[in-house]
């Protein structure tokens, strides 16, 4: 049966002022809808039902609910009642606002995004298929926490043919995802009396977060043209230092060979542990690829790396490649989160990699974000030419500097107008004094939309530029 909005009892909390009862509700509702109290889509009260429940004349609520609507905080949908409607972020909020997360955006070019419709079903199908069919009765029980055998040893291949990891399979730990793994390793290190690690100005506030919660201070460097700067690790006092190098999260630019040197030359004189995050790697489009950094240093490096930019954040692996001196620790870590081995999906991928299937996907989907990226400059140079592309040539995502005078908050909120989401540099930025050190610049992702839908992506992020000067 239809529910009958008008008589679903619903509740609502509101305190009045008892000697401006209509102006207290009128102020309490609009406080609640702007500060994400009552959130977009949710459903009202019916002005009867409201008005019975605190006690003033229905005409009152009347009122307020029109005022309300003609100021477009709320929307009157026939047949259901009265609504919480989408609103954008203020205009005046700071450049690395973000717009509602209750906003729902039918295109979304965050940075690191894959193309979820490009996940390889037939070929992951037929891994699942044969991995269930070889796997022996002993093989289903529960898994250790390093992971599976079978993928270990896959992994090890793959990474030292493809990334230039110097591994071995016991080297490799199999996690949930990165952010695990760094929560792991964060917790081993503070567990050997570290203190501060060090991070790239600009990054993941997630993985900042990560590190917070296991006891370990972030500590800022500067990113420039030639990546972070590792020259202040020397006087810094940090125990360890999170990098992105082949490709720096979110400014695009990659660890320059002097600062490689430098960096590995610190992690061996200094004692110190370098976290090597190497999220896109394999997706380098100028034939010059960057191998990884823990070649340089591998007794100091906890190397990193997931699935999901190669298959798809759904398939929920990463690993690992941890050194001897925190490896002990990292299981043990793993060990207390209680955290389970999924083993058929982690021998589905060591299937898959040992097939040849994993770098298929690598190769079709680095052919489809370089095209991805050249359409994307092609399209700024004539729609908006006064907006720079910058970052390598590489990944899912670059920089888009804005014109003279356009804010990100702008950009973002004449996006999100367009059910376009992205975020500004800003955002990521690890303190106030980076937030504003450099111009306005979006961070654009060219992975997530599927082809169909792109060009439509391209001319939104154009008409939000247009619409925000």
């Amino acid at each position: 049966m239809a529910d009958d909005w008008a008589n679903s009892g619903l509740d609502l909390l509101v305190v009045l002022d008892p000697r401006h009862k209509v102006q207290s509700l009128e102020r309490a509702l609009r406080d609640a809808i702007d500060d994400g109290s009552l959130r977009a889509g949710t459903r009202l009260p019916s002005s009867r039902a409201l008005a019975a429940d605190l006690g003033i004349a229905r005409n009152s609520v009347v009122e307020v609910y029109e005022r309300l609507l003609g100021e477009g905080r709320l929307e009157a949908r026939v047949g259901s009642g009265t609504r919480v409607r989408e609103r954008l972020a203020s205009a005046s909020a700071s450049s690395g606002a973000l717009v509602n997360r209750s906003t729902r955006f039918e295109l979304d070019l965050r940075g690191g995004l894959p193309d979820a419709s490009a996940f390889p079903r037939s070929a992951w199908l037929a891994a699942m298929r044969q991995a269930l069919a070889e796997a022996s009765s002993a093989s289903l029980g529960y898994g250790p926490p390093e992971g599976v055998a079978p993928l270990r040893a896959a992994l090890a291949e793959y990474l030292a043919r493809a990334r230039g990891v110097r591994v071995q399979a016991d080297d490799v730990i199999v996690t949930h995802g990165f952010g695990e793994l760094l929560g792991l390793v964060a917790r081993a290190i503070a567990a050997r009396g570290g203190r501060r690690i060090a991070v790239e100005a600009y990054g993941h506030a997630s993985h900042r977060e990560v590190l917070q919660a296991a006891g370990l201070e972030p500590v800022p460097l500067a990113v420039d043209a030639e990546g972070a700067d590792v020259a202040r690790l020397h006087d810094s006092g940090v125990d360890a230092v999170l990098l992105t190098p082949a490709h720096q999260f979110p400014t695009g630019v990659p660890l320059s060979s002097a600062r490689r040197t430098a960096l590995a030359e610190w992690a061996m004189t200094a004692g110190g542990i370098v976290i090597e995050d190497d999220y896109d790697g394999e997706f380098r489009f100028d034939g010059r690829s960057i191998g990884a950094f823990q070649s340089l240093a591998p007794d100091a490096t906890v190397y990193g790396g997931t699935a999901s930019k190669a298959l798809s954040p759904a398939v929920g692996i990463g690993w690992g490649v941890v050194p001897p001196v925190l490896r002990d620790e990292v299981l043990a870590a793993r060990r207390r989160t209680g955290a389970a081995t999924d083993a058929i999906g982690q021998a589905a991928l060591a299937v898959l990699i040992g097939s040849g299937g994993y770098d298929r996907s690598v190769r079709t989907l680095r052919t489809r974000y370089r095209a991805r990226r050249e359409r994307f400059e092609a399209r700024l140079a004539d729609g908006a030419p006064d907006a720079r592309v910058l970052g390598l040539a590489a990944g899912i995502h670059c920089l888009l500097e804005l014109p003279d005078g356009v804010r990100e908050a702008d950009v973002v909120a004449a996006g999100a107008a367009r059910g376009l989401r992205f975020d500004g540099l800003a955002a990521y930025a690890a303190d106030a004094a980076t937030a504003s050190s450099r111009p306005a610049t979006m961070v654009v992702g060219f992975g997530a939309p599927p082809d169909l839908r792109f060009e439509q992506a391209v001319a939104a992020v154009i008409a939000a530029i247009d619409a925000a000067r």
